[in-house]
C-alpha cells in the first residue's frame, strides 16, 4: 500500500512532547511522509505555569504562496492548536482549496478540557475553530470543546447516549463530515463517540480511565487515529486503536517524575505494531 502524505498544521512545542512534537513521530512511525507548519512556537508545555509564545501568522502567510508556486500538495492536512481568528481564516481558506482537489481534512478544535477553556482562549478561537470544522471531513473535539462548539451545557457528570448522539448532530451542522468527541462519560462510562458518514451510522467505544495527567494524550491519540485512517483502517477500528495506544501510552510511564513534559513516545513506538 502506498503511503500518503500529510501535512501538520499545528503548534511546535521547545520542551515537551505536545502538539507537533507528538505527532510527527508517530506519523513517521507509520511510513508517512510527514511535514509540519508551526501556528505557534511554544517555548514548554504549558503545564510547567510558564512559557513563551511566537505567534507564526506573518510566517503562513508567505508559506502559501511559496507551496503553490512549487505545486506542492497533500494527501491529508492534520489541524490543531490555531492562533487567532485570522489565522484561522487564512488556514481554513487553504484547506478548502486543497480539499477541492481531493486532500483529506482532519481537524482537531482545541480550545480547552474539564468544562474549561484554557488561558488565553476568546470567544473568537471558538468562532475561529467553528470555521475550521466548516472545512473538516473529520473532528474529534473533547466533551468540553464540543459543547462550545455547539453551545451546549457541559455536565461533569457526562450525558445519555441520546444526548451524544445529538451533540455529534451538532457537530455535522457546523460542516464536517464525520466526527468524534472524546473523553465524554455516556450514562456513567468514559467514552469516545463517534458518527460516521460513511455508513450513517453512530458508535460508542468505552474505556477505562488510568488517574494521572500528562499534556499531550490527545495529540498521540489523532496521530494514531489518522495513522490508521491513512492505512485504509474505517473509522470505529481506527478510533479503538487509536484509545488503546493512548492507555498504554499512559499505562507505561504512569509513574513518570515530569510528567508536565508529556510521554517520551521514542522509547515506545513500538506498541503501535500491536
Amino acid at each position: 500500500m502506498s503511503k500518503k502524505q500529510i501535512l501538520l498544521i499545528n503548534d511546535m512545542a521547545g520542551y515537551g512532547k505536545v502538539a507537533t512534537a507528538a505527532m510527527l513521530p508517530i506519523l513517521s512511525y507509520f511510513g508517512h511522509p510527514t511535514y509540519n507548519l508551526p501556528t505557534a512556537l511554544i517555548s514548554n508545555t504549558l503545564d510547567y505555569g510558564k512559557f513563551n509564545i511566537l505567534d507564526t501568522t506573518e510566517y503562513i502567510k508567505g508559506v502559501f504562496p511559496v507551496w503553490k508556486q512549487l505545486s506542492f500538495s497533500f494527501d491529508a492536512i492534520a489541524t490543531g492548536f490555531i492562533v487567532s481568528e485570522l489565522q484561522a481564516g487564512i488556514i481554513a481558506r487553504y484547506c478548502k482549496q486543497e480539499a477541492a482537489k481531493g486532500t483529506v481534512v482532519y481537524v482537531d478544535p482545541i480550545m480547552g478540557d474539564e468544562g474549561k477553556l484554557y488561558n488565553g482562549v476568546t470567544p473568537a478561537t471558538i468562532h475561529s475553530m467553528r470555521e475550521m470544522l466548516g472545512v473538516a471531513h473529520l473532528c474529534y473535539p473533547n466533551y468540553t470543546e464540543a459543547c462550545y462548539l455547539t453551545d451546549r451545557p457541559y455536565r461533569p457528570e457526562g450525558v445519555g447516549r441520546d444526548e451524544a448522539e445529538s451533540l455529534l448532530r451538532h457537530l455535522r451542522k457546523l460542516g464536517s463530515k464525520s466526527a468524534l468527541i472524546t473523553s465524554i462519560p455516556v450514562n456513567g462510562q468514559p467514552s469516545v463517540v463517534g458518527y460516521n458518514h460513511e455508513d450513517d451510522g453512530f458508535f460508542q467505544l468505552t474505556y477505562d480511565e488510568i488517574p494521572v495527567h500528562f499534556p499531550g494524550t490527545g495529540d498521540i491519540f489523532s496521530a494514531v487515529l489518522i495513522g490508521h485512517l491513512l492505512d485504509g483502517g474505517p473509522l470505529p477500528a481506527s478510533t479503538r486503536k487509536a484509545m488503546d495506544a493512548v492507555y498504554t501510552f499512559i499505562s507505561l510511564n504512569k509513574d513518570n517524575e515530569d510528567k508536565n513534559r508529556g510521554i517520551p513516545l521514542e522509547q515506545h513506538l513500538d506498541i503501535l505494531k500491536r
